[in-house]
């Protein structure tokens, strides 16, 4: 009996089963995955190689000395834009209910370097700007149990609606690792991750493509 011999046919398969399961695997990863949270602070040394300048901004410059004291100040683009700072030391005094007079809060205006506790800003804004700048304030509370420099960055945050509010630090070089530490705690309690370090400029190296760059500027200064 001769055997039937069956046509081969090309095997296809559908795929339109396993593109709804890519989907459905790419949809869940979209919806369970967490972000990475931000890294560690890397403590960079005072000193760096930079090829520019900060430049002129709307930015709050946080400074800590030797002793480890922290200093508050606020810049603005147009120095003739106060009400910025007007708002940030309202916010502040309603918040801490400081009970600061109209002429106080108009001497945070005229100078906003701040660098005492709450309970003795009020004080501190009493004095005129040459009592001030002779007056060696204890520093902003930076520690675990009371940061009160967290405060002042939630009222700048605020005050600063609608600008590009920039973050700059500048550290004394034999300034101990708390302050620091006390600083970046007080960032993180405000949801701000992103900062600049404000540190002694060295020159580029002998060789380096920014070395490079600044002789064909015309040989620019080795501190710019």
């Amino acid at each position: 009996m001769p055997s039937v011999k069956v046509p081969r046919k090309s095997t296809s398969t559908d795929m339109t089963p396993f593109v709804d399961i890519a989907f459905l695997i790419l949809s869940f990863f979209m919806l369970a995955t967490k972000f990475k949270p931000p890294e560690a602070v890397k403590v960079t040394t005072p000193h760096s190689v930079s090829s520019s300048q900060l430049k002129e901004q709307d930015a709050v410059l946080i400074e800590f000395d030797s002793s480890g004291k922290v200093y508050f100040t606020v810049n603005t683009k147009k120095s003739s834009d106060n009400s910025i700072k007007y708002d940030l030391i309202k916010g502040v005094n309603q918040a801490k209910n400081l009970g600061l007079t109209e002429g106080e809060m108009q001497n945070f205006v005229k100078n906003t370097t701040v660098g005492a506790p709450f309970s003795a800003i009020k004080q501190v804004l009493s004095l005129s700007a040459d009592q001030r700048a002779k007056l060696k304030q204890p520093g902003i509370p930076v520690d675990t149990a009371n940061n009160e420099l967290a405060t002042w960055i939630a009222n700048a945050i605020t005050a600063f609606q609608g600008h590009q509010l920039n973050y700059m630090v500048k550290g004394d070089n034999n300034a101990k690792y708390p302050s620091f530490k006390g600083v970046i705690e007080a960032f993180r309690a405000n949801d701000q991750y992103k900062y600049q370090l404000i540190t002694d400029p060295e020159s580029a190296p002998y060789g380096t493509e920014l070395y490079e760059i600044r002789q064909k500027n015309g040989g620019a200064k080795e501190n710019e």
